[in-house]
């Protein structure tokens, strides 16, 4: 995993602050100063101890500059990417409570009273839902107001049963120390997603108030790219929750790919007039189970992988699972799905031998092949898993002596 390398701050003498406003930059010489400058207004009109930190993540403009002159603390934080610039300021934060927004003008930092609010009644990350405040025209690219951002926040309230309507909005408030508890290690912009989702994961009280987006006040393209960060959010959504990439896919298949093997056991089926499911129809389907049982197996040496490591927390049934999948019990399974697939096969040999292995006139043959055949290739893959199960469990039985 990547880890973000702590920024070199700059030596000021500062009073321990309650609150930082943080923002990360590169490049917003023109409008970094009015945005700090509302934050600085926020926090004497608020009367909170509180300072504005830049996290510059190598401007090659007026920004720092800017920055300094406009009253706000600078940290240079070397590793690039959004996500690295983002724990870099954290790291260097002095406030208890941390209020991240982007430095472009499309948030108004003079308007925070409601993160503070529950900031201080007891929340650990408060993040700001521009769907149900306001979008001002022109604010938000139309793939990613009607697309991208409602899809990818769909996705993650539904992997991870998380009650946040707004998964990428750039304006959100949390607690430091329990947001550094959490080894935040992206380094892009799904780090907005992987806070999210740790933060439930590690059972955070998480909230949620209206924002306003307006359009930013820069005349250069965004740093963010649509396909490529929209594709780093949904591959670490999908990451971090293998029951969705790989067990209910898998469990979908192999309840189909079963169903409809025995329903075609016995001969085919004629479906309308002119359409008959018949031998291919079989033969898919038995494909369709032999790849649903090996993403299963995925999905379980995944999450089996994930409970042993600390990267996703145990749960009952998790602790369940690395009970009941040790290598000896699996190994059995193995071997008796082999043994059946193979004794299966064998009885088509012998049912086709009977004919002298001429034309058969019976349609089970054929079939009892091709179930044979999968069954066998199911047991092959099971057995191999078995051994992976046991190699993950070696640092574990390492650690326990």
């Amino acid at each position: 995993m990547n880890k973000i390398c702590m920024p070199a701050a700059e030596d000021v003498t500062f009073a321990s602050p309650e609150f930082t406003i943080l923002m990360p930059c590169l490049n917003e010489e023109e409008t970094i100063g009015i945005c700090i400058s509302r934050a600085l207004d926020f926090i004497q009109r608020a009367g909170i101890l509180g300072e504005v930190l830049i996290a510059d993540n190598g401007s090659t403009d007026n920004s720092i500059a800017i920055a300094k002159t406009a009253g706000a603390r600078v940290v240079h934080v070397p590793e690039k990417g959004y996500g690295a610039a983002v724990m870099g300021g954290i790291a260097a934060a002095r406030g208890r409570y941390i209020i991240l927004g982007d430095a472009d003008d499309s948030y108004d930092f003079s308007t925070l009273e409601p993160f503070v609010d529950k900031l201080r009644s007891g929340y650990s990350l408060v993040m700001g839902n521009r769907f149900s405040g306001r979008i001002m025209p022109g604010a938000m690219p139309f793939l990613h107001r009607y697309l991208g951002n409602p899809a990818l926040s769909f996705i993650g309230r539904l992997f991870f049963n998380i009650p946040v309507g707004d998964f990428h909005s750039g304006l959100r408030g949390f607690s430091k120390e329990a947001i550094e508890k959490l080894d935040l290690t992206t380094t892009g912009m799904e780090l907005s997603s992987e806070m999210i989702v740790k933060s439930s994961l590690n059972s955070l009280k998480i909230g949620e108030v209206p924002i306003t987006l307006k359009p930013d006040g820069r005349s250069r393209p965004p740093h963010l790219k649509t396909w490529r960060d929209g594709w780093r959010h949904l591959k670490f959504l999908l990451m971090y929750s293998p029951k969705w990439l790989f067990f209910y896919p898998g469990l979908v298949l192999t309840v189909f790919g079963l169903v409809l093997s025995a329903a075609l056991m016995s001969g085919p089926i004629q479906i309308a007039r002119g359409l008959e499911l018949d031998l291919n129809s079989f033969i898919a389907a038995c494909l369709l189970t032999v790849v649903g049982t090996q993403l299963i197996t995925y999905g379980l040496l995944a999450r089996y992988y994930a409970a042993i490591t600390g990267i996703l927390p145990s749960t009952p049934a998790t602790e369940q699972m690395i009970a009941w999948c040790k290598t000896d019990r699996l190994a059995l399974l193995a071997l008796g799905m082999f043994l059946v697939g193979g004794a299966l096969f064998v009885a088509s040999l012998v049912e086709w031998a009977e004919v002298d292995f001429g034309d058969l006139a019976s349609p089970i043959v054929p079939r009892l092949v091709a179930s044979g055949l999968a069954l066998t290739i199911v047991g092959i893959q099971t057995g191999f898993a078995a051994f992976l199960f046991g190699i993950l469990a070696i640092p574990t039985r390492r650690a326990a002596r």
